[in-house]
C-alpha cells in the first residue's frame, strides 16, 4: 500500500507539472487546463478511499469546505492578498489529512476563480492551494504542527510559499523569452511582491489566532462524531 502511494504521489507530481507547464504554452487553453487540475484532484480522491467505501456524506463535508475556502475570497478581494481561503485549507488538511486537504484547496481555487476571474493564473493557484492543504495534512501528527506556535509558523511560511509559486507563473508570463530568465530579474521580480506575500502572512496569522483552536475543535468533533475520513 505505502509503495503505491509512493507511484501515484510521482504520478501526481509529474502530471501537475505538465500542467503548469502547458498553462504557459498555451495560455488560451487554461480553462480545460483548470479541468485537468481538477481532474487530477479527483483522481487524489479515489486514491485516497481506493480501499474503502466512500461515504457521502464526506463528499459533502469536503464540498461544503471548499465552498467555505471559495468564498471566504469574496469579501477580501478589495484587500490585496488578506483572506481567510488558506487558514481554511490549512485546517482542513491538518484534521482531515493530506489528500482531502489537497482536494479542497485546488476546488476552492478553481470555484472562486468562477466568480473573482478565470485566467492562465487558474491552474497555479489550485496547485498552490492543493499543497497548502497537502502539506498541512503531510506534517499535522508532528510536534511541530499540534502547537498553537507551530501553525501559526506554518501559516506564515505559506503566505510566501504560495506568493513565491504564482511569481513562478507571473515571471514567465512576463518575460515570454529564456533570455530575459535570470536569476537576478527573478529576484527582482519577486521582490516586488513581497508586501503583498507579507499581507498574506499577517492574515494567515490572524486567522489563526482568532479562529485557529475553535476551527481544530469543530472539524475534530465532526471527524469523531462521524467517523468521517478516518
Amino acid at each position: 500500500m505505502r509503495n503505491f502511494k509512493k507511484v501515484w504521489a510521482i504520478v501526481f507530481l509529474l502530471l501537475a507539472g505538465i500542467l503548469l507547464y502547458l498553462t504557459m504554452r498555451f495560455e488560451n487553453s487554461y480553462l480545460w487546463i483548470s479541468f485537468g487540475m481538477v481532474f487530477i484532484s479527483i483522481l487524489f480522491f479515489f486514491v485516497r478511499f481506493e480501499s474503502r467505501k466512500v461515504e457521502p456524506r464526506e463528499i459533502v463535508l469536503l464540498a461544503v469546505l471548499a465552498a467555505i475556502a471559495a468564498v471566504g475570497r469574496i469579501p477580501f478581494a478589495s484587500i490585496p492578498s488578506v483572506q481567510p481561503t488558506t487558514f481554511v485549507i490549512m485546517m482542513a488538511g491538518f484534521v482531515f489529512g493530506a489528500e482531502s486537504g489537497f482536494i479542497i484547496g485546488a476546488v476552492a481555487a478553481l470555484a472562486s476563480n468562477m466568480i473573482l476571474g478565470q485566467g492562465p493564473w487558474t491552474p497555479w493557484q489550485m496547485a498552490a492551494w492543493g499543497l497548502v492543504g497537502l502539506t498541512a495534512g503531510l506534517v499535522r501528527k508532528t510536534k511541530f504542527m499540534n502547537r498553537k506556535l507551530g501553525r501559526i509558523f506554518f501559516g506564515i511560511i505559506w503566505g510566501y510559499l504560495f506568493g513565491l509559486i504564482m511569481n513562478v507563473w507571473g515571471f514567465l508570463a512576463v518575460t515570454q523569452a529564456e533570455s530575459h530568465i535570470t536569476i537576478k530579474a527573478f529576484l527582482i521580480y519577486f521582490g516586488g511582491s513581497i508586501l503583498f506575500d507579507t499581507f498574506h502572512s499577517v492574515s494567515n496569522v490572524i486567522f489563526f489566532l482568532i479562529f485557529g483552536d475553535i476551527w481544530i475543535k469543530i472539524l475534530s468533533r465532526f471527524k469523531r462524531k462521524y467517523g468521517l475520513l478516518e
